[in-house]
């Protein structure tokens, strides 16, 4: 569990529905003073929320309500992505996939509003694009679209890459802005069990391209693991360039996943045999 100490508590000055699955919330105001990004494409921090009918409301101190109500009314915490920081204005983007009244941070970035304030925890992160590839290969769902559009905005002209994302349909699709070229492929579930290979049998019907690549695969556990086999055990894809996370997984609540996760990775380690270089990053 990540530590409740140093909490900022930031104030929503700005909301955008991007698409019909995800919300824009952008966060400022006195308490984000002091805070600042630490400059990873994948940069993430922690949202401390009440739990939906709790007496209280941001601000607040998360060890005061755990020593002052009963566990079921705890605030809870989930990560989520930088997708900007603006530290001339001292403004934090931050994009929310939004699907339905399940979970707590969903349905409050739905309905969050101007004004409304929020609880938030100090980066983390660790990948950043490597300035040295021949080219940069982006794979993901809409949980992974702002790591990877603050990827793509980080690379500098004349820089390729091929992004490969998967979402619910063309209204759900996220504008991408770059400087470098970048190939994008689109793809779009039907509702149907092959969705879970979708990014897999995209990436595997890539034309590889020649040079060195840096990769960053992040989305549904499944999904993902079934990308890392194969770059790791068919394209032999050194380790250190690739970055491989499960944010999140089907018929899990976030819950659920984290208290799995741990042994999830670990059994992913086990994909390969162990003399192979390569390994998903924890997270």
């Amino acid at each position: 569990m990540p530590a409740a100490a140093d909490l900022c508590c930031a104030k929503i000055v700005h909301r955008d529905n991007l698409t019909p699955g995800m919300v824009r919330l952008v966060l400022g105001g006195e308490g984000l003073r002091g805070w600042t990004s630490n400059g990873f494409s994948d940069a993430y921090f922690v949202v401390w929320l009440p739990r939906p009918g709790a007496a209280y409301a941001a601000p607040f101190d998360v060890e005061r309500i755990r020593a002052e109500h009963p566990e079921e009314w705890w605030p809870v915490h989930r990560h989520y992505s930088v997708r900007s920081w603006d530290a001339a204005s001292g403004e934090l983007t931050v994009d929310f996939v939004v699907h339905g009244d399940e979970g707590v941070a969903g349905p409050w970035a739905r309905k969050a509003q101007v004004g409304d304030q929020v609880m938030v925890g100090r980066p983390g992160g660790a990948y950043i694009p490597d300035p040295g590839a021949d080219w940069h290969l982006m794979v993901g769902d809409e949980s992974a679209l702002p790591a990877i559009g603050a990827a793509l905005e980080q690379l500098p002209a004349g820089a390729e890459a091929v992004l490969i994302a998967l979402c619910d349909g063309p209204e759900f699709e996220v504008h991408l802005d770059s400087l470098a070229t970048v190939e994008a492929h689109w793809l779009h579930r039907c509702g149907e069990p092959t969705d879970a290979r979708l990014l897999v049998d995209a990436v595997r019907a890539l034309p590889w391209r020649v040079g060195r690549v840096h990769a960053f695969v992040h989305g549904e556990a499944g999904e993902v693991r079934k990308v890392r086999r194969h770059l790791l055990g068919e394209r032999g894809m050194p380790r250190a360039d690739l970055s491989v996370s499960g944010y999140w997984r089907r018929t899990m609540t976030d819950e659920a996943w984290r208290r799995v996760k741990r042994e999830w990775n670990a059994d992913v380690e086990r994909d390969l045999p162990a003399d192979t270089d390569l390994a998903a990053r924890p997270g």
